[in-house]
């Protein structure tokens, strides 16, 4: 390996810290605005694993145009989500606010696990106080909930997140969200095959990692004594104490992170088969709706990614031509 010629002391940035994250769930902290119809702008998936597929490349700038690739995929298996309430968000100095909020009368049982169930609950009149508020109202979302219990998993305690509501108009919006509330939504309701999506999630844990695996720091000479995988110096004698700047070992891996604008190349049925022989490692067998992503996707298999609309207004592209999906095992 040659030398490298680029200057670089330290890589990463030093705005966040690396901590592992409060929960193996992504936090949605921003969405995209919407001028079409009133839809959901987001989705939540379980990380299945990778397989390869047969396109045809479609790009025109491409050498490759109109020619036969091989693209690495990855499958999210994507059971439907069921609406079980509406939040509305007001705008104040402070950011946003929740203004007013309606559960559905009769919350399923699984909930149980995952929160407390209140009694004597009037839907009917939280839904009616949500709709007077509707003049204040900034921003709508629809708290969903998933069903892990159909994926395979191991666990059955479901998880509950917000998506927003995309409209141009508040009350079309509402009209929107109560027209699916109590209901199930599937996968292809949400996304078409060629758009992009952004996937946020939380990244494959490392443990206690070296500063070289963590920031990327040059490894010493052979003839350094004692250690030659840390930093060439700590900091300079004054002042006396080190800098969080210093590269020094700690947490590695189980971090939130977005990926932006990855490609929808297929989106399936549970009657379609997408598993291959002897099922997907350390996952099994993908037996619900399900959306292929070109390229790679953050964390391990089982994990729940969130996919949200392309925050960065990416065009949907052409739908590509799969010639054939890599069904061979991936033990």
């Amino acid at each position: 390996m040659g030398h490298r010629t680029k200057h670089a002391p330290h890589q990463g940035s030093l705005s966040f810290r690396r901590v592992r994250s409060r929960t193996p769930k992504g936090k949605v902290r921003s969405w995209p605005d919407w001028d079409g119809e009133p839809k959901l702008l987001g989705f939540a998936g379980f990380k299945a694993g990778m397989t390869h597929v047969v396109a045809v490349e479609n790009r025109k700038n491409s050498p490759l145009y109109n020619q036969e690739i091989i693209v690495p995929v990855t499958i999210l298996e994507c059971p439907p989500l069921k609406v079980i309430g509406i939040r509305g968000y007001k705008y104040t100095p402070e950011g946003l606010k929740i203004a007013a909020e309606a559960m559905i009368q009769n919350l399923p049982e699984e909930l149980r696990r995952k929160m407390i169930i209140p009694k004597n609950y009037d839907a009917k009149k939280r839904l009616n106080t949500l709709q007077e508020r509707l003049g204040s109202i900034y921003e709508l979302r629809a708290i969903v909930m998933t069903n892990p219990k159909q994926a395979n998993l191991p666990r059955k305690k479901p998880d509950i997140l917000e998506i927003k509501i995309g409209c141009n108009d508040i009350s079309k919006g509402f009209e929107y969200t109560k027209s699916i509330l109590d209901k199930t939504i599937p996968i292809d309701a949400v996304f078409e095959i060629g758009e992009f999506v952004d996937t946020i999630g939380i990244t494959k844990g490392k443990g206690i990692q070296g500063p070289v695996k963590r920031f990327g720091i040059k490894i010493l000479p052979r003839k350094t004594r004692g250690v030659k995988r840390k930093p060439g110096a700590l900091g300079p004698w004054k002042p006396s104490q080190t800098m969080y700047t210093v590269a020094q070992q700690g947490q590695h891996g189980y971090h939130q992170r977005t990926e932006y604008n990855k490609h929808i190349f297929k989106l399936g049925t549970k009657e379609e088969n997408i598993t291959p022989a002897g099922g997907f490692k350390k996952y099994g067998n993908v037996n619900n709706d399900f959306i292929m992503l070109k390229g790679s996707v953050q964390g391990p298999t089982k994990r729940m990614i969130t996919l949200r609309a392309p925050i960065r207004n990416k065009q949907p592209a052409d739908a590509p031509e799969i010639v054939q999906i890599s069904l061979s095992s991936k033990m």
